[in-house]
Parts: C-alpha cells; sequence; structure tokens
C-alpha cells in the first residue's frame, strides 16, 4: 500500500513532468527544433537531473511534449469530426485542427522529426480518424470511391508543405484545404491511375527540409 510520503513523491514527479513538457514546448517555440535541454529545465525551474529522470533524452521529451500538445488541443477535435453526421464536414474539421496544430507547434514537431521520434504510434489517432472520415464519405457519396488511405497520407504530406513558404499565423494554409477538398467531390471527377506502392514512413516522416529546420522560403527571401 502507497504510503502519504510515497503519493506525495508521485504527485512531485507529476507536476515536474507537467512543468517541463510545458517548458519544453514554449521553449521550441519561442528558440526552434534545436532549443537545448538545459534552456528547458531553467524554464521549468527544475535543474536538468530532474528533467533527466523525467525523460532520459531528447526523443523522449520531444515525443511527450508532441503527445501532451496533441491531448489538449487535437483530440477534442478528433471526437468532433468523427460525431459529425456529415462525414465530408467531418474531414474538414479533422484536416484544420492537424494543419492548426502544426502550425502551431512546428518547432516542436520539427524538433520530434529531427530526434527521430515520429513513429506511427504518435500519428495513429489521426490517420485512423482520417481513414474512417472517408470511408464514410465514400458510402454517403460524398468522397470520389477511388480514393485509397495513402492517397490522404499524401495530401496530408503536401498540406503541411504549404506551411513551408508562408507564415503559419496568416491561416493562409485553410486556402489548400478547401482546393483539396474540393477535388475530393465525385461529382466531374477523372478517373485515377493506380496509386504508387507506399512508403513505410507515415506523413510526419516526410516532413520538408524547410519546416523541418523551422525555416522558409519567405524567411530567406526577406534575408
Amino acid at each position: 500500500m502507497a504510503t502519504d510520503a510515497t503519493r506525495h513523491l508521485r504527485a512531485d514527479a507529476a507536476r515536474n513532468s507537467e512543468k517541463i513538457l510545458r517548458a519544453a514546448r514554449e521553449v521550441y517555440a519561442e528558440t526552434g527544433p534545436d532549443a537545448m535541454l538545459e534552456d528547458i529545465a531553467r524554464r521549468a525551474g527544475v535543474g536538468i537531473a530532474t528533467l533527466y529522470r523525467r525523460f532520459p533524452n531528447k526523443e523522449a521529451l520531444v515525443n511527450a511534449a508532441l503527445k501532451q500538445s496533441m491531448t489538449e488541443q487535437f483530440s477534442p477535435a478528433i471526437e468532433r469530426a468523427l460525431s459529425d453526421e456529415d462525414p465530408r464536414q467531418g474531414l474538414v474539421t479533422l484536416l484544420e485542427a492537424a494543419l492548426s496544430l502544426v502550425a502551431r507547434e512546428r518547432n516542436t514537431v520539427a524538433a520530434v522529426h529531427n530526434s527521430g521520434a515520429f513513429t506511427k504510434e504518435v500519428t495513429a489517432p489521426f490517420t485512423d480518424a482520417q481513414t474512417l472520415l472517408v470511408q464514410r464519405g465514400q458510402k454517403a457519396g460524398v468522397i470520389r470511391a477511388d480514393l485509397v488511405p495513402s492517397d490522404m497520407e499524401r495530401i496530408m504530406g503536401m498540406l503541411i508543405s504549404v506551411l513551408w513558404n508562408m507564415d503559419p499565423e496568416t491561416e493562409g494554409w485553410r486556402r489548400y484545404i478547401v482546393l483539396v477538398l474540393d477535388s475530393l467531390r465525385p461529382a466531374g471527377a477523372s478517373p485515377l491511375p493506380p496509386p504508387p506502392p507506399q512508403r513505410d514512413e507515415g506523413v510526419y516522416e516526410q516532413l520538408p527540409e524547410g519546416l523541418v529546420t523551422g525555416e522558409s522560403r519567405t524567411a530567406e527571401a526577406e534575408g
């Protein structure tokens, strides 16, 4: 049976983990994906040894930071999307939430990518919901029937890539969601060639270099 002292230690550890993850997201947002763990510990108000006790390496830290963001900001959107009676509108909700998350947390996403921490487990809630909504839309006749799951993975990769050459705070990416969703309508659709072979990597493992480094062509042009 846990003693009061044990419960207190566990509560302290949980609070430290929470502070470290929030500090990590703040520091990455401010300084970029190559932020130092010492800066994160300092922002969280803990020693670097405490950080390493909770997260033994950068890979574990950035993975947990992104999961925290997805749980807080993305999971509710997935629930809204799946509960929408209109599967096409549900897909809009899902894509908007995903692009908004990546735009807002782009440096954390880049840090996860750079550390090699992206796994299918991280992106599974999104890809599973997306596949289900597309299937519902196809059954309802509002999404073209020849679309396959790998098409949507690549389409999502293209949508993420627009963040590479625009200021994500402008939300200009919403324009391309509308264009993509219009292209998924069955009416007037041309027959598609066979889909290419699927690679092992997921969509977030194929982020464009500009997004991975936290840079943009716009920034380069201004420089």
